[in-house]
C-alpha cells in the first residue's frame, strides 16, 4: 500500500521544511547535481510531481518555459506557491498519484525523492503515465535516497530498478553514491556532445 496523504500533512503541520531542504548541504548539493545532470539547458514543459515546499521548483522554473508542480499535500502546495509567487511560468496542482496524473505532454519529468512512497503496483502505473506523457526527445530524471525509510514500501534502489525496466528508454547518465541514486533517461540516446556536433552520432563515422 502506498503511503497515505495524512502522513505528509502531519509532517508539514510540524514543520514548513520537514526534510531541511534549505539547511542541509546534502539537499543543496543534490539540487545542484540534479540541475547539472539535465542534458538540456532549457526545456519547454517540465512536470515536477511531489514538489514539496518548492525548493527544487525554483531552480527548475529557471530552466523551462512552463513548469507544472504537483503535490498530494495542500500544505506543501501553499508553501510552494509562496516560494514561487515571483515566477509567472509556474502552475501548481494538487494531485494524488498515480491515479490523478495530469493531462498534457512534457519535455522533462523530474521524480525527486517521490517514488519510494508508492507501492510496486502504484509505481508501475506512474511509470506508464510518465512514459506516455513524455514528448519525443524528452527526458526523465529520477533521484532517490538509498538508505532505509521505515514508512516507505520500496527502497531507492528498487525504485530505480523498476524505473529502468518499465520506461524501456536509453539511460543517459547514472550517479551512484552511498546516499543516493540519480539517473536520467531519454527517448533518444543522443549525448550532449553529439547534439552540439562535438561527437559523431551513432552509426556515423567521424571524418575529422
Amino acid at each position: 500500500m502506498s503511503v497515505a496523504d495524512n502522513y505528509f500533512e502531519k509532517l508539514y503541520r510540524s514543520s514548513e521544511d520537514p526534510w531541511s531542504f534549505r539547511e542541509r548541504w546534502y539537499e543543496q548539493r543534490k539540487r545542484n547535481l540534479t540541475l547539472a545532470a539535465l542534458p538540456r539547458s532549457h526545456y519547454g514543459n517540465i512536470f515536477e510531481p511531489g514538489c514539496a515546499n518548492g525548493e527544487l521548483s525554483v531552480r527548475l522554473a529557471e530552466r523551462c518555459s512552463q513548469l507544472l508542480c504537483s503535490d498530494t499535500s495542500a500544505i506543501a502546495l501553499e508553501l510552494a506557491r509562496t516560494r514561487l509567487e515571483h515566477r509567472c511560468n509556474v502552475r501548481l496542482l494538487q494531485t494524488r498519484l498515480p491515479e490523478q496524473w495530469p493531462q498534457g505532454r512534457f519535455d522533462l519529468i523530474v521524480l525527486s525523492e517521490l517514488c519510494y512512497y508508492l507501492d510496486s503496483e502504484d509505481l508501475d502505473r506512474l511509470i506508464e503515465h510518465a512514459r506516455a506523457s513524455l514528448n519525443q526527445g524528452g527526458n526523465l530524471l529520477a533521484c532517490h535516497w538509498r538508505w532505509p525509510i521505515d514508512e516507505c514500501p520500496l527502497s531507492g534502489d528498487e525504485v530505480h530498478q523498476r524505473l529502468h525496466a518499465g520506461l524501456g528508454l536509453p539511460r543517459l547518465s547514472r550517479l551512484e553514491e552511498a546516499d543516493m541514486l540519480l539517473e536520467v533517461w531519454g527517448t533518444q540516446p543522443t549525448s550532449v556532445a553529439q547534439r552540439e556536433g562535438l561527437a559523431p552520432l551513432a552509426g556515423h563515422e567521424s571524418t575529422a
